[in-house]
């Protein structure tokens, strides 16, 4: 008899062999009776659940969240109620275009969400590694991811659809001008801020509205690949994200970040230049600085990735009273989208998987069957099963509504309009914050990536960089021009690679 756990079913008893098949004899047939070679092989097939159809590719920690000053004046919610209140973390970083198994330091946006227990429920950040984002509205979107995955005939991936796509959408300027910057290519999650991008709300006690957005401040600072770098570290790696983040933790290196706040009195929407509740703009600090919060430390790695990191579902969805939404239409679209990817890619109860369970003492909801109802809520008295009910069954609590959310306008398909004000702060971002010698690294940063893009689609970009300044067109034009007259100089030394070019 061996000392070690007894291997069982997945019904609980135990397995007589795990090492070879039930047959008739020494050379077979194997019975259809041996249920546990069936159960194995099935099992397989169905191991793997769909990965994400945007940032497929990540990596996550678990840790803490610590509220260092006093903001109850803004929000009323109960993690914010007091210096020094705390609650744990689940973290996950990640690429957006590349499948499960892309590189991990590809030029591309960085997912950075963060999903916070609360004794109030779950909230969820789900923000990336820059303040805004390429489009503005939703309906665009599916639209803009499909220029970021593979083409349905060449089944690559395509700059002529990339760069076609943000001619279109020239609001994408300011979004592909960090893509296209140092910042395009963090070192690992560790060295890259995160960002709520959207803009929030919250409510004090007294039911005072504040317009919102958060900001996640790396402690280790800054740090960028080139792409001669980054591309150097491929070939040796494809899992540099994961390696750094887990090495750092596993060695006790437990990477932070400080929480920030910028906060806009609700009134004060539509007094400014640009529309506080578009994804394409920024804040300026100097009108809305930052405010501190508190600090979140990621000090865990999971005991089992898929478990805790691949089951990690995200979703604007999940806010707690004292935190709310805003007119952002794109924030208003996700709010739906996410939670409903989260049902096709998990199933009807995602909720209640570990990774994404409540800490909170009480969760109590009218959810019932379906696929993989592993829990139960019948709260003690089986006829509580609908609501309103008089057995004794949950019932909302009016003290935490939120304060009406104060809309005047008509219910229409408004049309789009590119302004100038779609290029002011792309034109202050390239003219007054980046240096020459980033300039004119983002300069070969495009050629590289517009390179295989077609003349008429190259100079529809170059028409969109001329509106945010002269300069930055002429340099991303003359770099095109450089890696063309470099690929067309290249020595042909043999009679077929001549009547190939001829």
């Amino acid at each position: 008899m061996t000392d070690k756990p007894i291997l069982t079913t997945t019904g609980g008893a135990p397995v007589p062999s795990n090492d070879t098949s039930k047959t008739a004899g020494p050379r077979g047939p194997v019975l259809l009776e041996d249920y546990q070679l069936i159960e194995k092989l099935a099992h397989q097939n169905r191991e793997r659940i769909p990965e994400r159809v945007v940032h497929a590719k990540g990596w996550g920690a678990q840790g803490i969240f610590k509220v260092t000053h006093d903001i109850s004046k803004y929000s009323c919610a109960k993690i914010f109620s007091k210096v020094g209140n705390s609650c744990d973390v689940l973290s996950r970083w990640s690429t957006v275009a590349g499948e499960s198994g892309a590189a991990d330091t590809e030029r591309d946006v960085r997912g950075f969400s963060l999903k916070f227990y609360t004794e109030d429920g779950n909230w969820d950040m789900v923000g990336n590694n820059t303040p805004i984002f390429f489009v503005r509205d939703a309906y665009k979107f599916p639209d803009f991811i499909r220029t970021q995955k593979r083409h349905p005939k060449t089944n690559l991936r395509s700059p002529e659809a990339m760069f076609d796509f943000w001619a279109a959408q020239p609001e994408s300027v300011h979004q592909v001008t960090i893509l296209m910057s140092d910042r395009g290519i963090p070192t690992n999650p560790m060295h890259m801020n995160g960002y709520g991008s959207h803009t929030f709300s919250m409510w004090n006690a007294d039911g005072e509205r504040f317009w919102v957005k958060f900001h996640f401040k790396t402690q280790q600072g800054h740090k960028h690949y080139t792409n001669a770098e980054a591309e150097a570290l491929i070939g040796k790696t494809r899992e540099s994200y994961q390696e750094d983040l887990f090495n750092a933790i596993d060695r006790g290196d437990f990477p932070k970040w400080t929480m920030f706040i910028q906060v806009m009195p609700e009134a004060e929407a539509g007094q400014q230049s640009y529309n506080p509740f578009d994804l394409t703009k920024v804040w300026p600090h100097e009108d809305y600085p930052l405010i501190e919060v508190g600090e979140v430390e990621m000090n865990k790695n999971p005991e089992n990735y898929f478990q805790m990191i691949e089951n990690a579902a995200y979703s604007p969805s999940n806010v707690v009273p004292g935190i709310g939404y805003s007119p952002d239409k794109m924030l208003q679209a996700r709010v739906w989208s996410y939670a409903d990817a989260h049902r096709y890619r998990l199933g009807t109860h995602y909720e209640a998987l570990p990774a994404n369970a409540p800490h909170a003492a009480n969760v109590q909801h009218y959810h019932k069957d379906g696929p993989m109802r592993f829990f139960t809520n019948d709260f003690g008295n089986a006829d509580a099963y609908y609501e309103p009910n008089q057995y004794g069954g949950p019932v909302a609590d009016p003290s935490v509504m939120e304060p009406p959310l104060k809309i005047d306008a008509d219910a229409f398909r408004y049309p789009q309009e590119v302004t100038d004000e779609d290029f002011v702060q792309a034109r202050e971002l390239y003219l007054n914050v980046l240096e020459e010698d980033e300039k004119e690294r983002m300069y070969e940063n495009y050629a590289a990536a517009m390179g295989p893009c077609s003349k008429d689609v190259k100079e529809r970009w170059y028409a969109v960089l001329e509106r945010v300044h002269p300069d930055y067109a002429a340099g991303v034009r003359a770099a095109n021009d450089r890696l063309d007259t470099d690929v067309n100089a290249v020595p042909i030394t043999d009679d077929t690679q001549i009547e190939a070019a001829e």
